[in-house]
């Protein structure tokens, strides 16, 4: 067994096709097909089920990707050990992030990338509870999301800010006349929302709920981009977090109100797995998100 085997039974779990992962693994696919045959004859296990295109791990398989991941990770995180006392730190960080941060995140990134320039970067849009699945497997190297919500066991933690809440709506609706809206008064005009299973949705249901009405939206997204684009054309009312204003200034014939009665507000913070000694990279990260306090 070899870390390359290991790495190209990740790529064919990401891309869940053997030519995709052999081109992103810089090989060919009979290449990359061989070396996990390789790998199953070492292990004396079926990994892959094939047939005339790739269906999937066998629960064995499961079991051997899951310990690659972790493998990989640790073997990753010796190399960046080694470049950082080396004096140049370098790598990839994964990032997952609940869709309401988004907008914030590219100033954290800037700060890492600015004092490590050898450091890149993927931001991924997940929910919050994907991004505790994709942690613990090791598909993420650290996350942004609430953390005062679901739990985050064997997580380690830093809050970066304060999440509260505005109304969106056309400039010509009658909420853009006021100074605030009240969370029944939203609720009671047609509205679009985001998807169910984001917390996003389940802080705004339960907002509602405090304030005793139950909305029935028009339209439902997982995109807060789509849900302007919504807004604009179909005159509905919308809910989204401070941050997304802050990051993107006026928007052109678009209100944004503050909501009220009740005030509500959560944190939202940067977590990875709890271990020791943690990747250099993630500290790296979480280093850097110390150095400014949290609402900054």
């Amino acid at each position: 067994m070899d870390i390359r085997q290991l790495r190209y039974l990740v790529a064919l779990a990401q891309e869940r096709h053997f030519t995709r992962a052999a081109d992103i693994s810089g090989v060919t696919q009979p290449t990359l097909s061989s070396r996990i045959r390789q790998l199953e004859a070492e292990l004396g296990t079926p990994i892959v089920l094939r047939g005339q295109r790739f269906h999937g791990f066998t629960p064995e398989g499961e079991i051997v990707l899951k310990w690659a991941r972790s493998i990989l990770e640790h073997f990753d995180a010796l190399q960046q050990e080694l470049d950082a006392h080396k004096g140049a730190l370098s790598g990839h960080l994964k990032l997952g992030v609940i869709p309401s941060a988004l907008p914030g995140v590219a100033a954290l990134t800037e700060r890492v990338h600015r004092a490590f320039p050898g450091v890149t970067f993927s931001v991924l849009s997940r929910s919050s509870n994907e991004i505790l699945e994709e942690l613990a497997s090791y598909e993420l190297d650290a996350g942004i999301s609430y953390l005062d919500g679901e739990p985050i066991d064997r997580m380690t933690a830093r809050p970066l800010y304060d999440e509260t809440y505005l109304a969106v709506c056309r400039s010509d609706h009658r909420f853009a006349n006021g100074q605030t809206v009240a969370w029944a008064e939203a609720g009671a005009d047609e509205i679009c929302l985001l998807t169910p299973n984001m917390q996003f949705r389940r802080i705004v249901d339960a907002a509602f709920a405090e304030a005793g009405i139950t909305p029935k939206p028009v339209i439902e997204t997982n995109s807060i981009v789509n849900l302007i684009a919504t807004v604009r054309a179909h005159r509905v009312v919308g809910i989204v977090p401070r941050a997304f204003k802050e990051e993107f200034g006026s928007i052109k014939g678009i209100a944004f109100r503050p909501l009220v009665k009740p005030e509500i507000h959560h944190v939202v913070g940067l977590i990875a797995l709890d271990r020791s000694p943690m990747p250099p990279l993630t500290r790296c990260l979480f280093d850097i998100a110390a150095q400014s306090e949290p609402d900054d």
